[in-house]
């Protein structure tokens, strides 16, 4: 991703509104490399690359919260030798780039599990969010051994552990088990690549964020793309499931008495 060192500017226009939470399935990397006659584990160490980028890019223009998908629990799945990989460029990531977003106020939190990471992998986690847990600019959740479907079972097991009464049960109580509960609904999910899919992202949170779907290979995507997403969302008006003011028949508007 090639950042610009320049301002972004805010959103404008009607109904203009930043997105506090913004998500990103983060898909192209092997892909990338592969078009480049390089190793596909060349694509994931140029992704891991990007990721200041976008936090310098999204910074600026007031988004508090940024979720990547970094690996997920169906990518064990994948060669062996790929997934060794994988864990490598993880761990050299986060040892090279820890203190530079520390020093840039950037909240780092794993959200996953961690029995199956590999020891270097862990304890780079560790103490990335141990070093950055009271900062207060952009949270940076990294969502690595991650997977939709898992995390709302473990949420479940953990209330059952807990004894709580099934009838007190709510969304709000539900979200308070998640591996993102320190967070805010996602907002706005971003997924580059080509596909159309969530693909086990994010599942509970997702119920109201907006989408958008590029073809952008995730090392490709340029700044310029991104605020371009972030000024649409501005514009777009979020219903909930409800009806704009202007499509509700005469009978079904509120009473101006």
């Amino acid at each position: 991703m090639q950042v610009e060192s320049r301002e972004p500017e805010p959103p404008t226009g009607d109904g203009a509104n930043i997105p506090i939470h913004v998500a990103f399935i983060m898909d192209g990397n092997g892909r990338w490399a592969q078009k480049r006659g390089l190793p596909r584990i060349a694509g994931h160490e140029v992704g891991v690359q990007c990721i200041q980028g976008v936090l310098e890019t999204l910074g600026p223009l007031g988004v508090k919260f940024v979720t990547l998908y970094a690996f997920s629990t169906e990518n064990w799945g994948r060669p062996q030798n790929e997934v060794d990989g994988i864990m490598d460029v993880f761990s050299e990531a986060i040892s090279s780039q820890t203190k530079t977003l520390h020093e840039k106020n950037v909240r780092i939190v794993h959200v996953g599990r961690t029995e199956n990471l590999n020891l270097d992998l862990k304890d780079g986690v560790t103490e990335a969010q141990r070093l950055t847990k009271d900062n207060t600019g952009i949270t940076l959740n990294v969502a690595f051994d991650y997977g939709g479907r898992a995390e709302i079972l473990e949420a479940v097991r953990r209330i059952i552990k807990d004894g709580i009464n099934p009838d007190t049960i709510d969304e709000d109580l539900f979200s308070r088990y998640l591996f993102t509960a320190h967070s805010p609904d996602p907002d706005l999910i971003i997924r580059t690549g080509g596909e159309q899919r969530i693909s086990n992202f994010l599942l509970w949170q997702s119920a109201y964020s907006e989408m958008y779907l590029t073809t952008t290979l995730w090392p490709d995507l340029e700044s310029e793309e991104l605020i371009s997403v972030i000024q649409a969302f501005g514009s777009r008006r979020r219903r909930y499931g409800a009806l704009n003011p202007e499509d509700q028949s005469p009978e079904t508007q509120p009473s101006q008495d």
